[in-house]
């Protein structure tokens, strides 16, 4: 007996291109100048400026705002209400829960000494890089010129200052390490510990 499945409809056909296209809701504000990957889910009220770049199967939450040529891997969620400026990379895998937000100028002044008002060419644009896998919490606050290693934890609230090592569990403010974490979530004693139980559960 031939179980073969029947050629699909042209319904059927739009289907799986559509999950297969990005996904962009009516009431969210994407320029053209972005470009958004296959299978990306942008919702309600969020804003992506030109020369954004979303990889493939992102998840953009409700009122997220993506600055200017923020650059975004493959398969990353960003939660509700959160604020990426630019300067800032995300690598592939990272979540971003909802009301984070990730700076770029660690001296903000809206003006000048003199009084002027501050424009393009008064400060120096902070560059952070959030590498693969890591999680960041709700509220967390990113400041700019950190790195934050693959599968490391920051906590709901911290507000992040300097590096954060792969695998680390940060939290408090100034974010301080207090202890590591798998990729598949479990609490480890040492990075060597979490980076061995990591190769395990992949």
């Amino acid at each position: 007996m031939n179980c073969r499945r029947p050629i699909r409809s042209e319904a059927e056909l739009e289907m799986i291109q559509g999950y297969r296209m990005a996904f962009i809701h009516p009431t969210a504000d994407v320029s053209p100048q972005a470009e958004i990957g296959e299978g990306t889910r942008v919702w309600h009220g969020a804003q992506i400026r030109e020369r954004a770049r979303l990889g493939k199967g992102c998840i953009v939450g409700k009122n997220v705002y993506i600055d200017f040529e923020v650059v975004i891997g493959d398969h990353v969620k960003i939660q509700n209400n959160s604020s990426l400026y630019h300067g800032l990379t995300v690598e592939d895998g990272v979540f971003i829960g909802p009301h984070v937000v990730i700076t770029n100028d660690r001296i903000p002044r809206a003006i000048n000494p003199d009084g002027s008002l501050k424009g393009a060419a008064d400060w120096v644009v902070g560059r952070t890089l959030i590498r693969r896998g890591a999680s960041i919490g709700a509220g967390a606050i990113i400041v700019t010129g950190v790195t934050i290693g693959e599968w490391a934890l920051c906590g709901a609230g911290a507000v992040v200052t300097r590096d954060v090592p792969a695998h680390a569990i940060v939290v408090g403010n100034p974010a301080r390490v207090i202890g590591y974490i798998s990729a598949g979530g479990v609490r480890c004693a040492t990075q060597e510990e979490a980076i061995e139980r990591t190769a395990q559960e992949q």
